[in-house]
C-alpha cells in the first residue's frame, strides 16, 4: 500500500494546532442528481443503517435512490438560500466565528477548518489541507452534543479511515460529546430566554431531538439518555416546572420503532390534551437545516394547527450567534490544555 506523505516535510516548522469542526452534511445543490449522490454516501454508511450490506445494497439502489431523491430535492429547494444550504452556510459561519475568537488569543498558532461527514467540504480534503499546512496536533469537534454511534462514531470512523492511508499522523483529540457542558447549556438557556422575552412563552416547551432506531439504545448507544440529560439541565437552567416542558424525537423513517415519544405524534395529540400553544427548540441541532426549517417549522407546525392548536413557534437553532460561538470556543480551549500553539502572533491590546 502506498501511504500519502510529504517528501520535503520541514520538521522545524512551528507546531500549529488544527481544529476540525464537523457536521452531518448537505447536497451540493437542491437537485435530484445531487441528492442521489449525497443520499448514496449517507445511507451507505453502516453506522447509519445497520442492515446486512448485501440486503441493504438492493434496498438502497433499487428503491430508496429511485424514489427519495426527487422528493428530497423538492424539500431542499424550499429551504435553500442564495448562499446555499442553510446547514453549510451556518457551519462555515460558525467556523469563521471560532477562528476569530481563537486567533485573538493564539494568533496563527491555531488553524480552524470546517468539514461535512457526507458531501463537501469533505473530512478527507480538510485533513489533507491540515497536513499541507504542517499541522501536527489536531482537535476534532463534531457538532453533535449528544453522542450516537451513527453521528459522532461515524465521524471518528471517517477520520480514522483517512489516517489509515497517511504516513505521518498528527496527535489527535476527539471531542466525542458535550451533552452536559455548562457553557453549552447556558448558551441555549440564554438563547431561549431572549426569544421568550421578545415573543412571550407558551403552554409547553418541546425539546425535539433527531431520532434513531430504538434498537440502537437497546444495544448500548447512550444517545437517548444524553438527550434527556441535556433536556433536564436546560429545563433547570430556564427554571421550568415538569409540566412546562417535554422531550420528543423526530425525523424517523421506515417501519422500525424509533426512540419515543415521536415529535409529530406528540404535536398532533397536545391540543386534545388542552395544550393550545407550544414552542419547539431542537437542542441537538447546532445549525438550522432541512430537519428544523422544513420538518419542524413547516410540517409539524401544520400537524399542531390542524389538531386544534392555536399558537406554534419554532425557536431557531443557535447557529452562529455569539453566545453559541463563545461556548464552542471554550470547549475547544478546554481541549487545548497542554498544547501550547507555537508561532503565537495573537492580537495585542
Amino acid at each position: 500500500m502506498a501511504y500519502k506523505g510529504q517528501e520535503n516535510l520541514d520538521h522545524l516548522n512551528p507546531r500549529k494546532v488544527g481544529v476540525l469542526v464537523t457536521n452531518l452534511g448537505t447536497p451540493d445543490a437542491p437537485e435530484t442528481g445531487a441528492l442521489r449522490r449525497y443520499l448514496r454516501e449517507f445511507l451507505s454508511d453502516p453506522r447509519v443503517v445497520e442492515i446486512p450490506r448485501f440486503i441493504w445494497f438492493f434496498i438502497l439502489n433499487l428503491v430508496i435512490l429511485v424514489i427519495r431523491p426527487p422528493k428530497s430535492a423538492k424539500a431542499y429547494k424550499g429551504v435553500w438560500t442564495k448562499d446555499g444550504s442553510p446547514l453549510l452556510v451556518y457551519s462555515l459561519a460558525q467556523g469563521e466565528g471560532i477562528r476569530q475568537r481563537l486567533q485573538k488569543k493564539y494568533g496563527d498558532g491555531v488553524v480552524v477548518r470546517v468539514a461535512m461527514r457526507y458531501g463537501n467540504p469533505s473530512i478527507a480534503s480538510q485533513l489533507q489541507a491540515f497536513e499541507d499546512e504542517g499541522i501536527r496536533k489536531l482537535i476534532v469537534l463534531p457538532l453533535y452534543p449528544q453522542y450516537s454511534g451513527s453521528t459522532n462514531g461515524s465521524t471518528f470512523d471517517a477520520v480514522a479511515q483517512d489516517f489509515m492511508g497517511r504516513r505521518l499522523l498528527p496527535d489527535l483529540r476527539f471531542i466525542s460529546h458535550y451533552p452536559d457542558y455548562p457553557p453549552y447549556i447556558q448558551a441555549m438557556a440564554e438563547h431561549i430566554r431572549a426569544y421568550r422575552e421578545k415573543n412571550g412563552s407558551a403552554d409547553k416547551l418541546v425539546f425535539s431531538f433527531h431520532g434513531v432506531p430504538k434498537r440502537f439504545l437497546l444495544k448500548g448507544d447512550p444517545y437517548f439518555h444524553e438527550c434527556h440529560q441535556t433536556s433536564q439541565l436546560l429545563a433547570k437552567a430556564l427554571g421550568l416546572s415538569d409540566d412546562q416542558w417535554m422531550t420528543t424525537f423526530q425525523s424517523r423513517f421506515g417501519a422500525e420503532e424509533w426512540l419515543q415519544p415521536y415529535t409529530d405524534a406528540t404535536l398532533k395529540a397536545l391540543p386534545g390534551q388542552g395544550v393550545k400553544s407550544v414552542q419547539v427548540f431542537c437542542p441537538g441541532f447546532s445549525a438550522d437545516c432541512l430537519e428544523t426549517v422544513e420538518e419542524i417549522d413547516e410540517e409539524n407546525r401544520g400537524y399542531f394547527e390542524q389538531a386544534g392548536g392555536d399558537s406554534f413557534a419554532y425557536i431557531s437553532a443557535m447557529n452562529a450567534e455569539p453566545v453559541h460561538l463563545d461556548a464552542l470556543t471554550q470547549l475547544i480551549e478546554d481541549n487545548l490544555q497542554g498544547w501550547q500553539p507555537e508561532d503565537n502572533q495573537a492580537d495585542k491590546p
